[in-house]
C-alpha cells in the first residue's frame, strides 16, 4: 500500500427538498385545505477510524457530494432526508481549511467525527403559511443549497516514540530487529521514503509504537534531501529515540545536525524527552566504542546507549528504558482525559 499523509478534497452537501404545493381533496371529507409537507437534505462529515495508516484512497478520489434531499409530498409528508457521506480518515488526521493553515479539526481520537459541510434545509411545504386569514396558501419554499468547500487532510501518525537520525544511521534495520515491521534496508543514503510503523513488545502485555522517518541532513529545514515534511509524524510521539551511526567520523557532529534540524523545524521537537543511541557497534573496536560514546556523551551532555540493530547487542536495556517512557506518557494522557471528564461533571447544574 503506498503512502499518503497529505490531500485535498472537495465536499458539497446536498441540497434540501423542495417544500410541496399540495391541497387536501378527499371523497367524504368534510373540510379540505392545504397539506403539502417539507422537504429534506444531507450533510458530509469526517470520522476517525482503526486500521486506517494512509491518505491514498483520496489521491483517486477527491470529490464528495451528498445527494438532494426529498422533496416534500402531499398529505402534509416531509421528503426524505438524503444519506449522510461519511469520510473516513485515519486517527491522527488534521483538517485545515483551502489555505493550509486555518485548523478546523484534529481528529486524534477512534470515532471522532467533525461536519464539512451541511445539508441544506429542506423547503417548506403550503401547510407552514397557512393562518386564519390565509387559509388556502399557494406558495411553497425551494430547499437550500448544499455547502461547498475545499479542506487539505494531513495526517500526523500515532506512535509511542519516534526514531530520528541521519541518513545510513541504522533505523530501518533498528525497526526490523526490534517489531515485525519489514521497512526497506539497502547501503545507501534515503532508503526509507515514508514513514514506518511498528509494534515493540518487550514484555507480557507491555509494547509501544514506534515511528521511523525518513533521515534528516543538514538543511533539510530548507528542503534539503527529503526535507522535514516527514517530522509531523514524530510531533504526538512521547519522546524521540535518536540513533547515531557509530562509523561516522564525526559522531559528534552528526549529532548536531540533527538537533539542528529539529530546533529549526519547530513544534517542540526539541523539546521533547530524548534518548541516545550509539549504533552499529558491531563494526566497532572497544576503543572506538568508549572513544565515541564519550564524545557523544559530551556534546549531548547525558547518557548514551551502544546498541546494535544487527547483532541486537545492548537492545533490551534500550527498550525498557523507552517503554518506561511510553507508559508515562500514557499515565499522563490518561489523567489529563480524566482530568477533563471531571471539570465537566463539576460544572454548574440546576
Amino acid at each position: 500500500m503506498k503512502f499518503l499523509d497529505r490531500t485535498r478534497i472537495y465536499v458539497q452537501s446536498g441540497a434540501g427538498g423542495a417544500g410541496c404545493l399540495s391541497f387536501r381533496r378527499e371523497k367524504f371529507v368534510e373540510f379540505g385545505g392545504p397539506n403539502g409537507g417539507d422537504g429534506g437534505g444531507g450533510h458530509v462529515w469526517a470520522e476517525a477510524v482503526d486500521n486506517l495508516n494512509t491518505l491514498i484512497d483520496y489521491r483517486y478520489q477527491q470529490h464528495f457530494k451528498a445527494k438532494t434531499g426529498g422533496p416534500g409530498e402531499g398529505s402534509n409528508r416531509t421528503g426524505a432526508k438524503a444519506d449522510d457521506i461519511i469520510i473516513k480518515v485515519p486517527v491522527g488526521t488534521q483538517i485545515f481549511e483551502e489555505d493550509e493553515d486555518t485548523l478546523i479539526a484534529d481528529l486524534d481520537h477512534v470515532g471522532e467525527r467533525i461536519l464539512l459541510a451541511k445539508g441544506g434545509n429542506g423547503g417548506f411545504g403550503n401547510a407552514r403559511f397557512k393562518s386564519s386569514t390565509n387559509q388556502a396558501p399557494r406558495r411553497s419554499n425551494p430547499g437550500l443549497v448544499g455547502e461547498q468547500r475545499t479542506v487539505w487532510l494531513r495526517l500526523k501518525l500515532i506512535a509511542d516514540i519516534g526514531l530520528v537520525g541521519l541518513p545510513n544511521a541504522g533505523k530501518s534495520t533498528f525497526l526490523a530487529a526490534v517489531s515485525a515491521a519489514k521497512p526497506k534496508i539497502a547501503d545507501y543514503p534515503f532508503t526509507t521514503l515514508h514513514p514506518n510503523l511498528g509494534v515493540v513488545r518487550v514484555g507480557e502485555g507491555q509494547s509501544f509504537v514506534l515511528a521511523d522517518i525518513p533521515g534528516l541532513i543538514e538543511g533539510a529545514h530548507e528542503g534539503a534531501g527529503i526535507g522535514d515534511r516527514f517530522l509531523g509524524h514524530v510531533e504526538r510521539c512521547a519522546a524521540l529515540l535518536h540513533l547515531v551511526d557509530g562509523t561516522e567520523e564525526d559522531v559528534a557532529g552528526a549529532y548536531r545536525t540533527v538537533r539542528h534540524e529539529l530546533a529549526a523545524y519547530g513544534g517542540g521537537l526539541a523539546d521533547k524527552q530524548q534518548l541516545l543511541a550509539l549504533n552499529k557497534i558491531d563494526a566497532l573496536s572497544e576503543a572506538e566504542i568508549a572513544e565515541k560514546k564519550a564524545a557523544l556523551e559530551k556534546a549531548s551532555d547525558g547518557a548514551v546507549f551502544v546498541i546494535s540493530g544487527v547483532s541486537a547487542a545492548g537492545l533490551p536495556g534500550l527498550l525498557g528504558a523507552l517503554m518506561i517512557l511510553a507508559q508515562a506518557a500514557r499515565r499522563q494522557e490518561a489523567d489529563r482525559a480524566q482530568g477533563t471528564k471531571s471539570e465537566k461533571k463539576s460544572g454548574w447544574t440546576p
